[in-house]
C-alpha cells in the first residue's frame, strides 16, 4: 500500500512515541525476560494511542502507552489486594477550608505516569509488546517488576510506593482518612492529600511547601 507523505510522517510519529515509551519502561526496570513455561498465566498487552493537542488545535505530541490486559489476571496467582484508598470529599473540603481561612498557599501536583512507579509484590508475567519482541529471545515473556497501566493491582502498588516514601520523610497518615498525610516541623504543619496520581499540598509555611515539592520531585516525576 502506498502512503502519502503526511501518512508516512504520522506512522513515523506513532512509532517514535512507542519507542519513547519502551525506552522509559526499560530505564525504569519495568521487566526482565524469562523463559516461557506452560504453567504461567501470561497477561497480554496492547498499545493505546493519544494525540495531545495545543489550545490552537495543532498537535503538541503523539503519545503511546503500553497497557496490560488485566482482565486475564487470576486472583491468588498474579494479584491479591487491589483496593487503593481514595481521599474523602469531606477531607478535601476540610483541608481547603483550613487553608483558605489561614491564607495558606495551595499547590496541586500531578505525578507523571504514576502507576509505573509501583513495585509489584506478586509474580506477574506479560507477553512481549507488539513491535518490540526481542529478536534473540522471541519466545520469552516479561516478568514484571514494576506496575503497568491495566494491572488490577496498579493503583494499590502506586499508593504503597507513595505512602512509604511520605512516611520515610516524616509524614504520618491520618487515622480517619488514609489518603491524608500530615507533617509537623517545629511549629509549622503541612497537609498532603492523595487522589490516585493527583496530590494537593498546603501548609503554614511556603518555604516548607517548596522544600517538600523539591523532595517529591527527587523521587517522582512531577
Amino acid at each position: 500500500m502506498n502512503l502519502c507523505l503526511s501518512e508516512k510522517l504520522t506512522v513515523l510519529c506513532w512509532h517514535s512515541a512507542m519507542e519513547s515509551e519502551i525506552t522509559a519502561l526499560h530505564a525504569n526496570d519495568t521487566w526482565s525476560l524469562v523463559p516461557h513455561d506452560p504453567s504461567m498465566n501470561v497477561v497480554g498487552c496492547r498499545w493505546v494511542y493519544k494525540i495531545k493537542g495545543r489550545a490552537d488545535g495543532t498537535v503538541e505530541r503523539y503519545k503511546a502507552r503500553l497497557v496490560t490486559r488485566g482482565f486475564s489476571q487470576q486472583e491468588g496467582i498474579d494479584y491479591s489486594e487491589t483496593f487503593s484508598p481514595v481521599v474523602k470529599p469531606t477531607t478535601v473540603r476540610l483541608v481547603l477550608a483550613i487553608a483558605v481561612s489561614n491564607c495558606w498557599q495551595i499547590r496541586q501536583l500531578d505525578v507523571h505516569n504514576a502507576f509505573l512507579n509501583g513495585s509489584l509484590q506478586e509474580v506477574v508475567y506479560m507477553q512481549q509488546p507488539t513491535g518490540f519482541v526481542d529478536p534473540t529471545l522471541p519466545t520469552h515473556v516479561c516478568r514484571l517488576h514494576k506496575s503497568l497501566y491495566g494491572l488490577k493491582q496498579a493503583p494499590r502498588a502506586w499508593y504503597k510506593q507513595l505512602s512509604d516514601f511520605l512516611l520515610s520523610v516524616g509524614f504520618h497518615a491520618s487515622k480517619v482518612d488514609t489518603s491524608l498525610f500530615i507533617l509537623k516541623v517545629n511549629h509549622h504543619i503541612c497537609y498532603l492529600l492523595v487522589y490516585v496520581d493527583d496530590i494537593l499540598l498546603t501548609g503554614s509555611n511556603s518555604s516548607l511547601l517548596q522544600s517538600l515539592i523539591t523532595l517529591l520531585s527527587s523521587e517522582f516525576k512531577l
